[in-house]
């Protein structure tokens, strides 16, 4: 079995996560899993130490060196190709597989689909998002985006099966002209057992209150309105803090914006490696996760819920998308709108109610019930596994 991925652990992202619960899972199902991805950023890899610990004998992880945007993430088309073409080399010389995952961009996806048709291998489509939405949000040239559309909507129907991250995906999926038959919802979950309410707090965290974003900071997260919000939350709690691991496109946004506001009310980290997201999690009052909406993710469901609620720290969710009904309904958090004034009262409400011990334990038991990264990869491998056996008969009855 073989993974191919643009991005992997020890990187921190969604995408990080989803890929090595799922590559353990296969690793217990099959006798050799490689993973075809990229060095990672020097950061990361000094952040993680051992690129590849946690891992079974039977996963080899073999990585490529790739061109970055500014902010360190293989994003952008001359990026993906960087990745994409020794991708199809790497694919025709390494030992046929039985089966091949893909996971976005659609680029990968039809270097995938033409080397499995050239070696008669099966392949999965991991559909995290749908890209052709995606780029057509940001305003790319409409030939641009009918590009994309068409790449993604070919790498889709070629698969065996695809894996969509949420209900929403799987919609989207089907007007596309994906088979619905072909599509299996899995939902993404976090590492429990790195993401968990036991532990010490992060050491050089502050002594004041503060709240955590933890995670990519992209225009599509428009993670910045946690600091325009901060100025109003600091004329209620004086010495309220938002702290920010990770990196992303908004990074540079979100400093400048923080240098309007006093020495220390913003402290940005940069990439920290999971077990040092948790500590700086456990110690916060709340953890800050948002969406910013009508640009094409409204469907998206952001992981760092998961990783937050995990540790038993509540959410603030700013922006739309099946998240909110998740945290109301189950409360984990607080939910607003994508506005500012809203989200600073949330930031405040949190900031005046830290959890007591006997409720970071509720929140860090419905993840488990719910949201772990292993049940998920289980269910992911399944679906891999499925696609070893003929392909089923779709056609009408």
């Amino acid at each position: 079995m073989v993974v191919a991925s643009r991005i992997f652990a020890p990187e921190a992202a969604a995408a990080s996560f989803r890929l090595a619960a799922l590559t353990r899972a296969l690793s217990r199902r099959a006798g050799r899993v490689t993973v075809l991805t990229v060095r990672p950023t020097p950061e990361a890899a000094r952040a993680a130490g051992e690129s590849t610990a946690g891992f079974p004998a039977n996963v080899t992880v073999k990585r490529w060196p790739v061109l970055r945007d500014p902010s360190g993430v293989v994003r952008g088309y001359l990026q993906y190709l960087s990745f994409d073409a020794p991708l199809a080399l790497r694919l025709l010389l390494i030992r046929r597989p039985t089966v091949v995952v893909s996971e976005p961009p659609p680029t990968t996806g039809v270097v995938v689909r033409v080397i499995s048709a050239l070696r008669r291998v099966p392949y999965v489509y991991y559909a995290a998002d749908v890209w052709s939405d995606a780029a057509a949000s940001t305003g790319a040239p409409a030939p641009l985006v009918r590009v994309v559309a068409a790449m993604e909507r070919w790498a889709l129907r070629g698969a065996r099966a695809v894996i969509a991250v949420s209900d929403g995906v799987a919609a989207r999926l089907g007007e596309l002209g994906v088979d619905p038959a072909a599509v299996t919802v899995v939902r993404n979950g976090i590492d429990t057992t790195v993401f968990t309410p036991e532990g010490p707090p992060a050491v050089d965290a502050p002594t004041a209150p503060y709240l955590v974003y933890a995670g990519t900071a992209s225009e599509w997260q428009g993670a910045e309105i946690f600091v325009d919000a901060l100025a109003r939350v600091r004329e209620a709690v004086p010495e309220a803090r938002v702290a920010f691991l990770g990196q992303g496109s908004a990074w540079s946004m979100i400093a400048d914006r923080a240098a309007t506001l006093p020495d220390g009310a913003v402290e940005l980290r940069g990439p920290v490696p999971p077990e040092v997201a948790a500590q700086w999690l456990r110690g916060a009052h709340g953890a800050l996760v948002s969406l910013r909406p009508g640009l094409g993710y409204d469907f998206a469901f952001p992981t760092k819920v998961f990783a937050a609620v995990a540790c038993g720290t509540p959410v603030v969710y700013a922006g739309p998308g099946p998240a909110r009904a998740v945290i109301t309904d189950n409360a984990l958090g607080a939910v607003t709108n994508f506005d500012v004034e809203a989200v600073a009262e949330a930031m405040i409400g949190a900031l005046a109610a830290r959890p007591t011990p006997a409720e970071r334990e509720r929140l860090a038991g419905w993840v488990q019930d719910n949201a772990s990264a292993t049940r998920a990869g289980a269910q992911a491998a399944a679906v891999v596994a499925g696609c070893l056996s003929p392909p089923k008969d779709r056609s009408p009855s």
